[in-house]
């Protein structure tokens, strides 16, 4: 992807390095783990087991199978129009390395950013899209401000300080890595000469972002989903 607008895919290495003694565990965990999803009906539990199950897979570096736990979490969540759980989903599909993790993770964002999903998960998945943009490109610089403007808006008093300074510190450092800039006034005249005040502004633009990264991979109809935003 060359486009200013679109990220670099760049999938992160999610190896890792366990002892012996972590990876037993793990695959005990992962034995639970199945034995209590053939036990459970109700739906969104089984999602939840089975968001479960697929990060124990990657900790196992078994990212495929990640994947495809993963993949039938968020078809459910989906359908039962729990986007919280379908952006967890997302945000295990992005860490499973797969060619389809990208797009995955331009939905999860979408998600959360359309939906009241938790200001922290939607930081993450905001955070993603910095990880993945070239520093040069305005992406990342619309990802971290509205990463800031979403908990602006659903954070609760006792959690908005600490996340306003997270994500203050993210603009700062998109800042930096975009534009050298290194003070407050820099930040200022930069912010705004990419537009990052107004969210009608910043958040068409995120959109833009957002397509670039799915391109045609779209698991669901957006239109069809905004129908569904709470009035």
């Amino acid at each position: 992807m060359t486009s200013e607008t679109e990220p670099q895919v760049a999938m992160v290495d999610l190896k890792n390095s366990l002892t012996e003694e972590e990876r037993v565990q793990f695959e005990q965990q992962l034995s639970e783990k199945n034995l209590e999803l053939e036990r459970v009906v109700d739906p969104m539990a089984r999602v939840r087991l089975k968001l479960d199950i697929a990060e124990i897979l990657i900790w196992l570096e078994r990212n495929k199978e990640a994947w495809n736990m993963a993949r039938t979490a968020f078809a459910t969540a989906l359908q039962n129009e729990e986007w919280q759980d379908a952006v967890e989903a997302c945000n295990v599909l992005y860490q499973t390395g797969q060619s389809d993790s990208i797009p995955a993770l331009g939905m999860g964002v979408w998600l959360a950013v359309t939906f009241p999903v938790a200001p922290e998960l939607t930081f993450a998945m905001l955070d993603h899209i910095v990880s993945e943009t070239p520093s040069h490109a305005d992406g990342a610089a619309l990802a971290a401000v509205t990463a800031r403007y979403v908990i602006d808006m659903r954070a609760d008093d006792g959690e908005h300080e600490d996340w306003s300074l997270l994500a203050n510190d993210l603009i700062a450092r998109v800042a930096l890595r975009h534009s050298k800039v290194q003070d407050q006034q820099a930040l200022n005249a930069w912010m705004d000469k990419l537009g990052l005040r107004d969210p009608q502004v910043f958040l068409p633009r995120l959109s833009q972002v957002v397509n670039a990264i799915v391109g045609d991979s779209w698991w669901f109809d957006r239109n069809e989903l905004r129908d569904k935003l709470p009035e």
